[in-house]
């Protein structure tokens, strides 16, 4: 059974393609500091295959990043609103 349909209904979401991009590292890079191969990292971003504990525990080092700050049971929002959340203050 694949990892998708296996985890349907507790799907595991990442932030690897947006990590990578903001510190401008190609896959390639990514998979090589991680031991894996550049179509792994491919498949985790697009979510097709979920890491094992040990990998997604390298990924994490790589970025110097909690492991709930690069993945989650639910959806990422942007960045932006995490950095930068919005206050609702009532005018009057």
């Amino acid at each position: 059974m694949s990892p998708v349909r296996r985890g349907t209904s507790l799907p595991i979401f990442n932030r690897i393609a947006v990590l990578r991009a903001e510190r401008k590292m190609s896959r390639a890079r990514l998979a090589e500091l991680v031991e894996v191969n550049p179509q792994t990292v491919g498949a985790l971003e697009r979510g097709d295959h979920y890491p094992s504990l040990d990998l997604a525990m390298r990924i994490c080092s790589v970025f110097e990043l909690p492991i709930e700050a690069v993945f989650s049971r639910t959806q990422f929002g942007p960045m932006s609103s995490e950095l930068y959340p919005t206050t609702s203050r009532e005018e009057g």
